[in-house]
Protein backbone atom coordinates (compact mmCIF):
# COMPACT_ATOMS: atom_id res chain seq x y z
CA UNK A 1 0.00 0.00 0.00
CA UNK A 2 1.44 3.33 -1.05
CA UNK A 3 1.67 6.06 1.50
CA UNK A 4 -0.09 9.29 0.58
CA UNK A 5 2.23 11.94 -0.72
CA UNK A 6 2.50 15.15 1.20
CA UNK A 7 1.78 18.27 -0.77
CA UNK A 8 3.99 21.05 0.47
CA UNK A 9 2.47 24.48 -0.14
CA UNK A 10 4.43 26.80 -2.39
CA UNK A 11 6.13 29.57 -0.45
CA UNK A 12 7.15 32.58 -2.50
CA UNK A 13 9.15 34.03 0.40
CA UNK A 14 11.15 30.85 0.92
CA UNK A 15 11.78 30.48 -2.81
CA UNK A 16 12.95 34.07 -3.03
CA UNK A 17 15.27 33.58 -0.05
CA UNK A 18 16.86 30.48 -1.56
CA UNK A 19 17.23 32.21 -4.91
CA UNK A 20 18.95 35.22 -3.37
CA UNK A 21 21.20 33.03 -1.22
CA UNK A 22 22.18 30.95 -4.25
CA UNK A 23 22.95 34.07 -6.27
CA UNK A 24 25.01 35.49 -3.40
CA UNK A 25 26.88 32.19 -3.05
CA UNK A 26 27.73 32.19 -6.75
CA UNK A 27 28.79 35.83 -6.53
CA UNK A 28 31.23 35.02 -3.74
CA UNK A 29 32.62 31.77 -5.11
CA UNK A 30 33.25 32.87 -8.71
CA UNK A 31 36.26 35.10 -7.82
CA UNK A 32 37.81 32.20 -5.88
CA UNK A 33 37.31 29.85 -8.81
CA UNK A 34 38.74 32.44 -11.20
CA UNK A 35 41.77 32.86 -8.92
CA UNK A 36 42.36 29.10 -8.91
CA UNK A 37 41.92 28.91 -12.69
CA UNK A 38 44.30 31.83 -13.27
CA UNK A 39 46.93 30.21 -11.06
CA UNK A 40 47.07 27.30 -13.52
CA UNK A 41 47.34 29.36 -16.71
CA UNK A 42 50.50 30.24 -18.64
CA UNK A 43 51.47 33.86 -18.04
CA UNK A 44 50.79 34.87 -21.66
CA UNK A 45 47.18 33.61 -21.56
CA UNK A 46 45.89 35.41 -18.48
CA UNK A 47 44.55 38.49 -20.29
CA UNK A 48 43.35 36.84 -23.48
CA UNK A 49 40.15 38.24 -24.97
CA UNK A 50 37.53 36.98 -24.70
CA UNK A 51 38.39 35.69 -21.21
CA UNK A 52 38.73 31.94 -20.87
CA UNK A 53 38.41 29.86 -17.74
CA UNK A 54 41.16 27.47 -18.78
CA UNK A 55 44.44 27.95 -20.59
CA UNK A 56 45.84 25.85 -23.39
CA UNK A 57 47.51 23.65 -20.78
CA UNK A 58 47.75 23.38 -17.00
CA UNK A 59 50.79 25.09 -15.48
CA UNK A 60 51.32 23.30 -12.17
CA UNK A 61 54.80 24.79 -12.08
CA UNK A 62 53.27 28.16 -11.14
CA UNK A 63 52.81 26.87 -7.60
CA UNK A 64 56.42 25.71 -7.32
CA UNK A 65 57.69 28.98 -8.76
CA UNK A 66 55.54 31.02 -6.37
CA UNK A 67 56.75 28.97 -3.41
CA UNK A 68 60.42 29.36 -4.34
CA UNK A 69 60.33 32.93 -5.67
CA UNK A 70 60.44 34.40 -2.16
CA UNK A 71 61.00 32.76 1.26
CA UNK A 72 57.35 31.73 1.19
CA UNK A 73 57.75 29.05 3.83
CA UNK A 74 59.09 31.71 6.23
CA UNK A 75 56.09 33.91 5.47
CA UNK A 76 53.78 30.97 6.10
CA UNK A 77 55.40 30.10 9.44
CA UNK A 78 55.31 33.73 10.58
CA UNK A 79 51.63 34.04 9.72
CA UNK A 80 50.76 30.81 11.53
CA UNK A 81 52.69 31.89 14.65
CA UNK A 82 51.13 35.35 14.69
CA UNK A 83 47.59 34.16 13.96
CA UNK A 84 47.51 31.29 16.46
CA UNK A 85 49.21 33.31 19.20
CA UNK A 86 46.77 36.17 18.73
CA UNK A 87 43.80 33.80 18.81
CA UNK A 88 44.94 32.30 22.12
CA UNK A 89 45.52 35.71 23.70
CA UNK A 90 42.25 37.17 22.41
CA UNK A 91 40.26 34.21 23.71
CA UNK A 92 41.94 34.52 27.10
CA UNK A 93 41.69 38.29 27.55
CA UNK A 94 38.23 38.62 26.00
CA UNK A 95 36.75 35.77 28.03
CA UNK A 96 38.14 37.18 31.28
CA UNK A 97 36.80 40.65 30.53
CA UNK A 98 33.48 39.23 29.33
CA UNK A 99 33.12 37.24 32.54
CA UNK A 100 33.68 40.37 34.60
CA UNK A 101 31.11 42.36 32.63
CA UNK A 102 28.56 39.54 32.56
CA UNK A 103 28.75 38.15 36.10
CA UNK A 104 30.63 40.44 38.46
CA UNK A 105 28.89 43.42 40.00
CA UNK A 106 30.91 46.54 40.67
CA UNK A 107 30.32 50.26 40.55
CA UNK A 108 30.46 51.74 37.06
CA UNK A 109 30.43 48.35 35.35
CA UNK A 110 27.91 49.24 32.65
CA UNK A 111 29.51 52.61 31.96
CA UNK A 112 32.94 51.02 31.68
CA UNK A 113 31.52 48.43 29.30
CA UNK A 114 30.01 51.14 27.11
CA UNK A 115 33.31 53.02 27.06
CA UNK A 116 35.12 49.84 26.09
CA UNK A 117 32.64 49.23 23.28
CA UNK A 118 33.12 52.83 22.20
CA UNK A 119 36.67 51.98 21.16
CA UNK A 120 35.14 50.03 18.27
CA UNK A 121 34.25 53.36 16.67
CA UNK A 122 37.91 54.42 16.56
CA UNK A 123 39.46 53.43 13.20
CA UNK A 124 42.52 51.26 13.60
CA UNK A 125 44.49 53.56 11.31
CA UNK A 126 44.22 56.34 13.90
CA UNK A 127 46.20 54.37 16.47
CA UNK A 128 48.94 53.15 14.13
CA UNK A 129 51.34 56.07 14.68
CA UNK A 130 51.24 56.06 18.52
CA UNK A 131 51.34 52.27 18.48
CA UNK A 132 54.43 52.29 16.29
CA UNK A 133 56.10 54.85 18.56
CA UNK A 134 55.36 52.61 21.55
CA UNK A 135 56.79 49.55 19.78
CA UNK A 136 59.91 51.51 18.85
CA UNK A 137 60.31 52.72 22.44
CA UNK A 138 60.09 49.14 23.69
CA UNK A 139 62.54 47.95 21.05
CA UNK A 140 60.00 45.60 19.50
CA UNK A 141 60.11 46.77 15.89
CA UNK A 142 60.45 43.79 13.53
CA UNK A 143 59.66 41.25 16.26
CA UNK A 144 56.89 38.77 16.99
CA UNK A 145 55.87 40.78 20.05
CA UNK A 146 54.99 43.76 17.87
CA UNK A 147 53.01 41.58 15.48
CA UNK A 148 51.06 39.74 18.17
CA UNK A 149 50.47 41.90 21.26
CA UNK A 150 48.62 44.85 19.66
CA UNK A 151 45.92 42.44 18.55
CA UNK A 152 45.71 40.54 21.84
CA UNK A 153 42.82 42.64 23.18
CA UNK A 154 39.48 42.89 21.43
CA UNK A 155 36.46 44.96 22.41
CA UNK A 156 34.42 43.05 19.85
CA UNK A 157 35.54 39.75 21.38
CA UNK A 158 34.58 40.94 24.84
CA UNK A 159 31.14 41.96 23.61
CA UNK A 160 30.64 38.67 21.75
CA UNK A 161 31.56 36.48 24.72
CA UNK A 162 29.67 38.65 27.20
CA UNK A 163 26.51 38.13 25.17
CA UNK A 164 27.18 34.40 25.14
CA UNK A 165 27.85 34.24 28.89
CA UNK A 166 24.51 35.95 29.53
CA UNK A 167 22.74 32.99 27.88
CA UNK A 168 24.21 30.54 30.42
CA UNK A 169 21.92 30.02 33.46
CA UNK A 170 23.22 31.62 36.63
CA UNK A 171 21.88 28.65 38.62
CA UNK A 172 24.80 26.53 37.40
CA UNK A 173 27.25 28.91 39.02
CA UNK A 174 25.20 29.18 42.19
CA UNK A 175 25.25 25.41 42.55
CA UNK A 176 29.01 25.40 42.03
CA UNK A 177 29.45 28.16 44.62
CA UNK A 178 27.56 26.07 47.16
CA UNK A 179 30.04 23.26 46.49
CA UNK A 180 32.89 25.66 47.29
CA UNK A 181 33.98 26.64 43.79
CA UNK A 182 36.02 29.85 43.63
CA UNK A 183 35.33 32.80 41.36
CA UNK A 184 38.06 31.75 38.96
CA UNK A 185 36.83 28.17 39.17
CA UNK A 186 33.39 29.30 38.01
CA UNK A 187 34.98 30.95 35.01
CA UNK A 188 37.35 28.09 34.20
CA UNK A 189 35.21 25.05 35.03
CA UNK A 190 31.67 26.24 34.33
CA UNK A 191 31.51 29.07 31.82
CA UNK A 192 34.39 28.23 29.48
CA UNK A 193 33.42 24.57 28.89
CA UNK A 194 29.87 25.71 28.07
CA UNK A 195 31.06 28.49 25.76
CA UNK A 196 32.56 26.39 23.00
CA UNK A 197 30.43 27.88 20.17
CA UNK A 198 31.12 31.46 21.26
CA UNK A 199 34.84 30.80 21.61
CA UNK A 200 34.89 29.10 18.20
CA UNK A 201 33.14 32.04 16.56
CA UNK A 202 35.55 34.54 18.10
CA UNK A 203 38.51 32.32 17.28
CA UNK A 204 37.54 32.14 13.61
CA UNK A 205 36.98 35.89 13.39
CA UNK A 206 40.35 36.56 15.00
CA UNK A 207 42.24 33.96 12.99
CA UNK A 208 40.95 35.21 9.64
CA UNK A 209 41.54 38.83 10.62
CA UNK A 210 45.15 38.17 11.60
CA UNK A 211 45.79 35.87 8.65
CA UNK A 212 44.74 38.63 6.24
CA UNK A 213 46.27 41.53 8.17
CA UNK A 214 48.36 43.63 5.82
CA UNK A 215 48.79 47.19 7.08
CA UNK A 216 50.28 46.61 10.53
CA UNK A 217 52.86 43.99 9.44
CA UNK A 218 53.80 46.29 6.56
CA UNK A 219 54.60 49.09 9.01
CA UNK A 220 56.20 47.15 11.85
CA UNK A 221 58.43 44.72 9.90
CA UNK A 222 61.65 45.57 8.10
CA UNK A 223 63.16 42.24 7.07
CA UNK A 224 61.88 39.35 4.98
CA UNK A 225 62.40 37.00 7.92
CA UNK A 226 59.50 38.67 9.79
CA UNK A 227 57.09 39.33 6.93
CA UNK A 228 53.72 37.60 6.75
CA UNK A 229 51.79 36.08 3.85
CA UNK A 230 49.87 39.20 2.75
CA UNK A 231 53.17 41.05 2.43
CA UNK A 232 54.72 38.13 0.59
CA UNK A 233 51.87 38.04 -1.91
CA UNK A 234 52.17 41.80 -2.47
CA UNK A 235 55.85 41.33 -3.33
CA UNK A 236 54.81 39.81 -6.66
CA UNK A 237 53.96 43.37 -7.67
CA UNK A 238 56.95 45.42 -8.78
CA UNK A 239 57.80 48.40 -10.96
CA UNK A 240 58.36 46.08 -13.90
CA UNK A 241 54.84 44.66 -13.60
CA UNK A 242 52.73 42.15 -11.73
CA UNK A 243 53.27 38.43 -12.08
CA UNK A 244 49.61 37.55 -11.93
CA UNK A 245 50.00 33.82 -12.44
CA UNK A 246 52.39 33.56 -9.49
CA UNK A 247 50.33 35.92 -7.35
CA UNK A 248 47.19 33.86 -7.94
CA UNK A 249 49.10 30.67 -7.14
CA UNK A 250 50.42 32.20 -3.91
CA UNK A 251 46.94 33.44 -3.00
CA UNK A 252 45.49 29.98 -3.59
CA UNK A 253 48.07 28.51 -1.23
CA UNK A 254 47.41 31.23 1.35
CA UNK A 255 43.66 30.63 1.66
CA UNK A 256 43.97 26.91 2.40
CA UNK A 257 44.33 27.24 6.23
CA UNK A 258 41.39 29.64 6.53
CA UNK A 259 39.18 27.27 4.53
CA UNK A 260 40.22 24.34 6.71
CA UNK A 261 39.56 26.29 9.92
CA UNK A 262 36.12 27.40 8.80
CA UNK A 263 35.07 23.99 7.45
CA UNK A 264 36.13 22.24 10.65
CA UNK A 265 34.50 24.77 12.98
CA UNK A 266 31.55 26.03 10.94
CA UNK A 267 28.97 24.24 13.11
CA UNK A 268 30.26 25.95 16.25
CA UNK A 269 30.72 29.22 14.38
CA UNK A 270 27.09 29.35 13.24
CA UNK A 271 25.83 28.28 16.66
CA UNK A 272 27.97 30.90 18.38
CA UNK A 273 26.75 33.69 16.11
CA UNK A 274 23.13 32.64 16.62
CA UNK A 275 23.33 32.36 20.41
CA UNK A 276 25.08 35.70 20.85
CA UNK A 277 22.33 37.53 18.99
CA UNK A 278 24.47 38.48 15.98
CA UNK A 279 22.52 36.36 13.52
CA UNK A 280 19.89 39.03 12.91
CA UNK A 281 17.10 37.05 14.56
Amino acid sequence: MELPRKNYPFSFKKTLNYTLLTAAGILFIVPLLWMAATSLKPSNEIFTMPPKWFGSHVEWTNYFKAWDYFPFLRFYINTIIVSLSTVVLVLLTSSLAAYAFARMRFKGRDMLFLLYLGTLMIPGQVTIVPLFILMKYLGWVDTYQALILPGAFSAFGTFLLRQFFLTIPVELEEAARIDGCSRFGLYWRILLPLSGPGLAALGIFTFIGQWNNFLWPLIITNTDSMKTLPLGIAMFQSQSGTQWHLMMAASSIAIIPTLIVFICAQKYFIKGITMTGMGGR
